[in-house]
């Protein structure tokens, strides 16, 4: 993923890119963490309008690997409204269900079957009034305690689901206003939300009464997104509404930002830490790059990243795999690229 997308470990049988494209606006993007479903995703459709859609899409062999045939369609299913979210279940079993949880009006569960049929498992709804729902913008799968789901939504709130049950084990007011994401730290108690109201909020589930204010933004500017890393939890990333910066924090000093990451020549959208390194981290935004830097020199300034690629439009959507953390994923327009990093 430098600037020639060559990597010098590659072999000559394996591409740097495979290229995927759709017939409509992408956004929703989930690696699938399966070892014996490599290369495959969800990918969401982003039409402004009920009927959206979800396909799942799997790397064809590499004989039949030319141009655009990269990837099959090896299922569709239709999805009320663009997800706001996509996600495979995290560290699956030998035995696990193939399950898929998606945002957008409501949390829903869905189980792949071994013809790829796509069966939906559980629909959550915790409104008191059933035919109203506040929208969910985001939610994270505990990876320590997989019958965990907790969500974000624009009526303040953020759920914590028992996914077996299908129940709402505890609801909470998180923010003063809009919560736009939300994510688990490493291990099963703590998580973490951002909102409209420009703070960063931690809460543990053993204690719900209280939560620490760990980040606010000095003009109140609203805090889209939330990245635990992945290896160290003492560590997160956040990035503002309209703003080129990704700022990383230190939960054991809070308030003041450990590094503000300033490559981009537009908005950030979106960012991942690498799953197999406490000291990387890959952003994307509207300058179409998606970046790669290396925080091991914290708390020394952070001027350029290590790694850069340019895609052919403005990246909406950035996933780094966690069972192939040699590939990212990258959305852009109607296309999805897939890296080697």
């Amino acid at each position: 993923m430098s600037a020639s997308s060559k990597s010098s470990k590659a072999s000559s049988q394996q591409k740097e890119i495979y290229d995927y494209k759709t017939s409509h606006a992408v956004y929703g993007l989930g690696w699938s963490a399966r070892p014996d479903k490599t290369f495959r995703l969800a990918v969401g459709s982003f039409i402004e309008e009920y009927n959206n859609k979800v396909e799942i899409i799997q790397l064809l062999p590499e004989h039949n690997n030319t141009g655009e045939e990269s990837f099959q369609v090896i299922s569709t299913f239709d999805h009320p409204y663009p997800t706001t979210k996509i996600m495979w279940l995290p560290r699956p079993d030998k035995g696990d269900k193939d399950l898929l949880a998606t945002t957008g009006d409501y949390l829903r569960i869905w189980n792949v079957d071994e013809d790829n049929n796509v069966k939906l498992e559980h629909l959550l709804n915790n409104a008191k009034n059933s035919e109203y729902c506040a929208p969910l913008t985001s939610f994270d799968w505990n990876e320590t305690d997989r019958n965990l789901i907790v969500t974000s939504s624009i009526d303040t709130t953020c759920t914590v689901w028992d996914v077996e049950t299908a129940v709402a084990k505890t609801q909470l007011i998180a923010h003063d206003k809009e919560v736009y994401d939300v994510a688990f730290t490493k291990g099963k108690d703590v998580f973490g939300s951002v909102g409209a109201d420009g703070s960063v909020r931690m809460f543990d589930l053993r204690s719900l009464e209280h939560s620490s204010i760990i980040y606010e933004n000095k003009d109140s500017s609203p805090l889209l997104r939330l990245a635990w890393n992945k290896l160290d939890p003492n560590y997160l990333a956040t990035l503002m509404l309209d703003d080129n910066r990704t700022v990383i924090l230190d939960v054991r000093i809070p308030s003041v930002p450990v590094a503000e990451l300033n490559g981009h020549q537009a908005c950030v959208n979106s960012m991942e830490w690498a799953p197999h390194s406490s000291c990387h981290i890959c952003t994307a935004g509207d300058d179409s790059k998606a970046l790669i830097w290396d925080l091991s020199h914290i708390p020394k300034p952070i001027e350029d990243p290590i790694l850069a690629y340019g895609a052919e439009g403005e990246i909406n959507q950035l996933k780094w795999s966690a069972a192939q953390p040699d590939w990212v994923a990258i959305a852009f327009g109607k296309r999805i690229q897939i890296l080697r990093v």
